[in-house]
C-alpha cells in the first residue's frame, strides 16, 4: 500500500490556507500539515481595521470555524518558527529543534513589515498593525477620537488610515517612496492621489524626513515626530507602513534560487521540484513583462494558493501573470484600490 503523501504548508495565512483547502480536495488520503509562527488559526488581517467600528474578539475575525481543521484532518502546528529548509533531505527544522518531513513543501510565509535602516533605533516607539495582537495594543492605546501619524502610507496604511477617519480619529500621512505602495503611481499623476487623501479627510506631509521618534513630554501626546528640518508633530500613535518584505530567511540556504523573494514560474513551481510558493514570499515570472514580480492583494493570492494546491496534487494550471492593479479615484473624490477588496 502506497504511504499517504505529506503536504507541508509554511504560513498560515491566505495562500497556504487555500491550498490546504484544495490538497484535500484532490487527495482525501493525504496528511497535511500548516506550520505557523502565529498563536492564532487563519484569520483574516485585512480586516483587522474593523476594531475601530464593532469588534475586538479574535473568534470574530476567523476565516474557518474552530471544527474546520479537524474536520479536514488538516494539522496546525502554531507557535512553530521554521528556521531552515533541507530540500536535500526534504525536511524543515523548527526553531525548538524538531525536524519535519515532507513530500511536497509550499512556502507561503508571507511578508514582515518593511522599516527603513533611519528609523530602526525609533523602532519600540512604533507601532505596527499587522497582527491581531499589533490591532488590539493600538486599539487600546489611542484615545477615543485621538491622532494618529502614518509614516509611508502603503495601501495597508491606507485602509486602515479611512477607516479611522470614519470612526473621528485624526489622521496624518508622512508621504515617502513607499505611499500608495504595491501600487505604481506616475509622479505626474501623483499629486491628484494626494489631493484624494486630503478630500478623504487626512492631513498630508509632503517631502518631510523623518529625523527620529520620540517619547512625548509629560501632560501632552504620547509621541513626538521630529523632521530634519526641524518641524515636529505630535500624536497619540506612530505607525509605520512601507510595504512588506518577503518573509524568507529560513530559506537562504536551502539551495532554492532567491531574488527579493522566492522565484517561481506561473505555475509557482520553484527551482526545487518538490517545493512551490505562493503569497507576498514570490516573485512570479511575467512573460509579458520579462521580469519577476510581485502579485498582491486577497484576490491574487488566494488565486495562487489554489494554483499552488492543485499543482502539488497532479495539475498543470498556471497563474495569470496580467493584473489590472491600477490606483484610481471615484467618482466621490475618495480613492479605491483592489487590493481593499476581500471577498
Amino acid at each position: 500500500m502506497t504511504a499517504a503523501q505529506h503536504y507541508v504548508i509554511i504560513g498560515n495565512g491566505v495562500a497556504g490556507n487555500e491550498a490546504a483547502h484544495h490538497l484535500r480536495e484532490r487527495d482525501p488520503n493525504s496528511r497535511i500539515t500548516i506550520v505557523s509562527a502565529g498563536r492564532l488559526l487563519f484569520y483574516n488581517r485585512y480586516e483587522l481595521p474593523r476594531m475601530f467600528h464593532d469588534t475586538c474578539d479574535w473568534r470574530d475575525f476567523l476565516v474557518h470555524p474552530l471544527e474546520y481543521y479537524d474536520d479536514n484532518r488538516i494539522v496546525v502546528r502554531r507557535n512553530s518558527l521554521v528556521t531552515y529548509v533541507d530540500a536535500a533531505r526534504k525536511t524543515l527544522m523548527l526553531a525548538h529543534k524538531e525536524e519535519l518531513s515532507y513530500d511536497a513543501l509550499l512556502v507561503a510565509s508571507g511578508g514582515s513589515a518593511y522599516l527603513p535602516a533611519e528609523l530602526a533605533d525609533s523602532a519600540h516607539l512604533l507601532d505596527s498593525f499587522h497582527t491581531y495582537r499589533d490591532a488590539c495594543r493600538v486599539r487600546d492605546v489611542l484615545p477615543k477620537g485621538g491622532k494618529v501619524v502614518m509614516l509611508g502610507g502603503d495601501v495597508l496604511g491606507l485602509d486602515l488610515a479611512r477607516n479611522l477617519v470614519e470612526e473621528d480619529y485624526g489622521v496624518t500621512i508622512v508621504t515617502a517612496e513607499q505611499t500608495f505602495w504595491p501600487h505604481r503611481v506616475e509622479k505626474s499623476e501623483r499629486p491628484k492621489f494626494i489631493e484624494a487623501l486630503k478630500s478623504m479627510g487626512m492631513e498630508v506631509i509632503e517631502d518631510a524626513d523623518v529625523q527620529r521618534v520620540e517619547e512625548g513630554a509629560s501632560g501632552m501626546s504620547a509621541r513626538r515626530v521630529l523632521f530634519a528640518d526641524g518641524r515636529e508633530i505630535f500624536a497619540d500613535v506612530v505607525m509605520p507602513f512601507y510595504g512588506l518584505a518577503p518573509a524568507a530567511d529560513f530559506m537562504v540556504r536551502s539551495g532554492v534560487d532567491m531574488e527579493r523573494g522566492l522565484l517561481v514560474q506561473s505555475d509557482l513551481r520553484t527551482t526545487d521540484p518538490g517545493i512551490w510558493a505562493a503569497g507576498d514570499v514570490c516573485q512570479i515570472w511575467s512573460g509579458e513583462e520579462n521580469r519577476y514580480r510581485f502579485y498582491y492583494g486577497w484576490k491574487n493570492i488566494k488565486r495562487m494558493g489554489e494554483i499552488a494546491g492543485r499543482n502539488m496534487t497532479g495539475d498543470d494550471v498556471a497563474i495569470d501573470t496580467f493584473s489590472d492593479d491600477a490606483l484610481h479615484i471615484d467618482d466621490k473624490g475618495r480613492i479605491e484600490s483592489p487590493y481593499w477588496e476581500y471577498d
